[in-house]
């Protein structure tokens, strides 16, 4: 799917509409010291199982795309979920 690079779209902050940047939501690195990563640790140590069942086949082939979209004038960002797609494309638009 090709999308904007720039949309106009309502800012909550202005209370107005104003142009916008996209950008593709990308998730940071996970922390080692987050306190479910600790806790999934220790438990996988020492001797037994898995402690999860591994996933042997994937039921779905595509993933949600999320954008992330900046307020132009005040700067204020937010993410809008745009759905399943296999493949996305920001494009310059020129009007």
């Amino acid at each position: 799917m090709k999308f904007p690079k720039k949309i106009k779209t309502y800012c909550p902050r202005c209370n107005m509409h104003t142009v916008h940047t996209v950008a593709v939501y990308k998730h940071g690195k996970r922390r080692a010291m987050a306190e479910g990563q600790r806790r999934y640790v220790r438990k996988q140590e020492g001797y037994g199982s898995q402690r999860k069942p591994e996933q042997k086949r994937f039921a779905k082939v595509t993933k949600k795309v999320v954008l992330k979209i900046t307020c132009t004038k005040c700067g204020y960002s937010r993410y809008v979920l745009l759905g399943r797609l296999k493949k996305i494309e920001l494009i310059d638009v020129v009007r």
